[in-house]
Order: structure tokens, then C-alpha cells, then sequence
């Protein structure tokens, strides 16, 4: 007697209707997010945009009663692009030396100046802290509490102390024996600058690349030993490689972070033209002209979304990949 052999039961097909209902399940979780941010970020951006495209109300001459400025079209951007402004007559002249809109140029590259120098030095002198900080020894606990001090101090703190320092009576001319004015003239107070921002914000990339060297198994620098690597080959080939997504982004934010300075230098060299930065001349704009600081505010915005956009794509290609990609690559 034969026995029949069950028939192979074959997959239900998936209905499409249990998909779209998960899916719409789904969406009704992230709706609130998404209009949260829609209102947080995404309504000021807009109403920006729209205001820059506006004049700034003004004073009726015949009237002598302020009046809406009404549509500027692209006159707040050659404003500030091209440094054009408006005289007496209402004729289109180059903005006079001490015309917020004159500051325009000389802030971007007192902005990028900082940027670049600040966050070349912070990284270097972070990856070197976190080397340490990553070594096993006895009191690394209290050296790292000790570390992030002065990233934990308020930045308008932190500006203070540095200021009193770099006073013409001050610590740092003590010291050196100079008799500088360091937040009075041009370069000595951009120097001061970079100073105290890299001294405060460098524990914060330490921090990251820290978080990025533990990651990194221990297997693999025993591996490297056995076959008789230095410790600089070691470093160069299996630390610099899988620290570059850690290493990356750590760039990446302190790079947008500083294109948006404002607090430090505000307040240890006031109003010295020579460390005016774009987001201060926004604050400076902001109280002579909402409409033509919201076109000053957009074109902030583009320039840290093109660096950040530049250093993703083109120092960032190899970014997302995971540490275990990175290292079966090597």
C-alpha cells in the first residue's frame, strides 16, 4: 500500500492590501515629527525667504510717517553681493566705508579665516588627546573629567576669561613680555580668537574621535604586532583608516558650527571690525532692517550648506561606511 506524500504547500502570496495598511501605520507615526519640523525649521526658512524679497519700511518724506517698503525683487542680495546702496537721491551707489554692506566681503573671509584655522587646529590636537584619553593607565578617568572642562564652560564665560587674558595689562603680555593691543588690532585679535575657541572647542572633537578610536578592536593592532608593524605603521594603517568615519564627521560639525560663530568674538573684541563675522553682521543688520538681514540670513544659510554639502561629497564619500566594512577593506 503506497502512502501519498503530502503536497508541497506552496507561500501565500503577500497580500498588497497588508503592505499599504503597514505603510500607512507607519506614516501616521512619523507625521508628528515631520510637522513638527515643518514648523520648527521649515516655516522660518520659508518666511526668511519671502521677507528677503521685501524693503525694509522707511520714513515717507511727505508724510513723515514709516511706510512699507513693499517688493525689493533682488535688491537686498546685490545689497550685500555686490555691495551696492541706495543715497539721498534713491541712486544705486557703492555702499561708504563703515556701511554694514561694505562688511559683507570682509566678514565672509574673517568667517571662513576662523573656520579653516580653527577647525584644522581642533582636529589635530583632539586626535591627539583622544590617543591619550584611548590609552590604559592609571587616573585616565580624572584626565578625561579634566579635559572637558572648557567645553563645558559657557561660551560668554569662556570669552571673558580670554578677554581679561588678553588685555594690554593681561597675562598673555606678562608673560610674553610684548606690549600688544591683542582685541584692539586686526591680526592680533583674530589670533586671540582662534586662540579661545580652540581651547574650548577642541575638547569636543576629542570627544568624537575618542568615541570613534573605541570602536576599533584591539585584535586587530595584535594582529599588526605579530607581523612586526611600528607603532606609527600601526597608527597610519589601521587608526587613521577606521577613525575616518568618526573623524569625518567630527570635522563636519565643527566645521558648520564655526561658520556660525557669533558669541566669542562678539564678546571679547566687541565691535572691532577686523573679527566681525557674517553671523554678527546679521545681528548688526537686524536692528537697522528685518527684510535686508533675512537676505543676509539666507545667504548664511547657503554658504554652510555648500561647505557642508562640499566636505559630505567630497572628503565624506567613505563616511557611512561601517567600521567592519572599513576593515575587511584593509
Amino acid at each position: 500500500m503506497s502512502v501519498k506524500s503530502p503536497a508541497p504547500q506552496t507561500e501565500r502570496p503577500k497580500r498588497r492590501g497588508s503592505r499599504l495598511g503597514v505603510s500607512a501605520r507607519a506614516w501616521v507615526f512619523v507625521a508628528p515629527v515631520l510637522i513638527a519640523l515643518a514648523v520648527v525649521i521649515g516655516y522660518p526658512v520659508v518666511r526668511a525667504v519671502i521677507m528677503s524679497f521685501q524693503k525694509d519700511s522707511g520714513l515717507d518724506k511727505s508724510t513723515g510717517m514709516f511706510v512699507e517698503g513693499g517688493g525689493a525683487g533682488f535688491g537686498n542680495y546685490t545689497h550685500w553681493l555686490l555691495q551696492q546702496c541706495t543715497n539721498s537721491l534713491g541712486e544705486t551707489v557703492s555702499c561708504p566705508t563703515g556701511n554694514l554692506g561694505s562688511q559683507f566681503w570682509t566678514a565672509i573671509g574673517v568667517t571662513l579665516l576662523f573656520a579653516v584655522v580653527t577647525v584644522a587646529l581642533e582636529a589635530t590636537i583632539g586626535l591627539g588627546m583622544a590617543v591619550i584619553m584611548g590609552k590604559t593607565f592609571k587616573g585616565r578617568a580624572l584626565l578625561r573629567a579634566a579635559v572637558l572642562i572648557p567645553w563645558a564652560i559657557p561660551t560668554a564665560v569662556t570669552a571673558r576669561l580670554w578677554e581679561f587674558m588678553f588685555q594690554y595689562d593681561g597675562v598673555v603680555n606678562r608673560v610674553l613680555g610684548t606690549h600688544i593691543l591683542w582685541t584692539a588690532d586686526p591680526w592680533p585679535a583674530r589670533f586671540a580668537v582662534i586662540a579661545a575657541d580652540v581651547w574650548k572647542t577642541t575638547p569636543f572633537m576629542a570627544l568624537l574621535i575618542l568615541a570613534g578610536l573605541q570602536v576599533i578592536p584591539e585584535d586587530v593592532y595584535e594582529a599588526a604586532r605579530v607581523d612586526g608593524a611600528s607603532a606609527w605603521q600601526r597608527f597610519w594603517n589601521i587608526t587613521m583608516p577606521l577613525l575616518k568615519p568618526a573623524l569625518l564627521v567630527a570635522v563636519l560639525f565643527r566645521t558648520m558650527d564655526a561658520l556660525r560663530m557669533y558669541d566669542l568674538p562678539a564678546i571679547m573684541t566687541q565691535s572691532n571690525p577686523a573679527t566681525r563675522t557674517i553671523s554678527m553682521l546679521v545681528v548688526d543688520q537686524v536692528r537697522q532692517g528685518p527684510n535686508s538681514a533675512s537676505a543676509l540670513s539666507v545667504i548664511t544659510f547657503l554658504l554652510i550648506f555648500t561647505v557642508a554639502f562640499l566636505l559630505v561629497k567630497v572628503l565624506g564619500a567613505n563616511a557611512v561606511r561601517t567600521q567592519e566594512e572599513q576593515r575587511e577593506a584593509h
